[in-house]
């Protein structure tokens, strides 16, 4: 139980600069600049997806979390969110490198992460376009107004404030989660997407939309112990977010949008996931 615990607030504790940062960079940004930098980041949205499937392949679920926040705040789109979240890839490098996967496997991962994330996030934000749907003004405020963070008073205080919320929150739900995959154990996990050409990635998909990094560590583990195909990886590790899904569903006030990001990207990583199945 000690262990369990001893992990979930190392990894909570990993977040706190990501968190900390992005949270005085959002405050900064609306209190202390003009309209012309929130018009900058508007126009810059095209791009976004492109910048975000890039950004998400860093080793850490900080930047899901981050993204979570920004997109709360609407300083980011949908599709650049979704980017982000799928390409994200948690502890999955790590877990790779320390097994001495090798460089064209770890290559092949990143690779397919990336393009999965660049095409479903520029064709979300085009199917939104198309609809004529513009984005939504940016609500830093409202973010403001959920924590009490006083922000009329010091930038620093504020971020500090929004950042020490989160961190709570995140622990206890880490806490849980770390003890329940110890509870379930790897081999049983394995049991059910084990050579399974549509439910595997299914249920790796499921496993993916636990907001912790031990899901990433167990699906990759999974796949290099020969347990999983390599399609039932990649539903889990394009769905796997990290806590970015545990933040996004504590900080944006739309219920029912987090429900349709959570579905879309689900989806996207389990029919990612099949046809890596049939082709792979």
């Amino acid at each position: 139980m000690l262990d369990f615990l001893v992990d979930a607030f190392i990894d909570s504790c990993k977040l706190l600069p990501f968190l900390f940062l992005t949270y005085w960079v959002m405050e900064y940004i609306e209190h202390k600049t003009g309209d012309k930098t929130k018009l900058a980041l508007e126009k810059s949205g095209k791009w976004g997806p492109v910048i975000g499937s890039l950004l998400g392949v860093i080793p850490q679920c900080g930047m899901s979390a981050a993204a979570a926040n920004l997109y709360a705040g609407r300083m980011i789109t949908k599709g650049t969110l979704l980017a982000i979240f799928l390409s994200t890839s948690d502890e999955m490098l790590p877990v790779m490198i320390s097994r001495a996967a090798g460089g064209k496997l770890i290559g092949q991962v990143l690779l397919w992460k990336v393009l999965v994330a660049l095409l479903a996030g520029c064709l979300v934000d085009g199917w939104l376009h198309r609809k004529g749907k513009k984005p939504e003004e940016m609500d830093i405020h409202g973010l403001c107004e959920k924590v009490h963070c006083h922000c009329e008073h010091s930038l620093f205080r504020s971020a500090l404030n929004h950042t020490l919320h989160i961190f709570i929150f995140i622990l206890i739900i880490s806490c849980f989660l770390n003890g329940l995959i110890a509870w379930i154990g790897a081999d049983t996990l394995a049991t059910f997407i084990s050579d399974r050409m549509i439910l595997g990635p299914v249920v790796a998909g499921v496993i993916g939309l636990i907001p912790n990094c031990a899901a990433s560590v167990a699906l990759t583990q999974l796949y290099l112990d020969g347990f999983l195909s390599f399609g039932s990886m990649m539903a889990g590790l394009l769905v796997g977010a990290g806590v970015g899904v545990l933040v996004l569903l504590r900080v944006n006030h739309d219920k029912k949008d987090n429900l349709r990001l959570i579905a879309t990207l689900f989806s996207i990583g389990v029919v990612a996931g099949i046809v890596f199945n049939f082709f792979w």
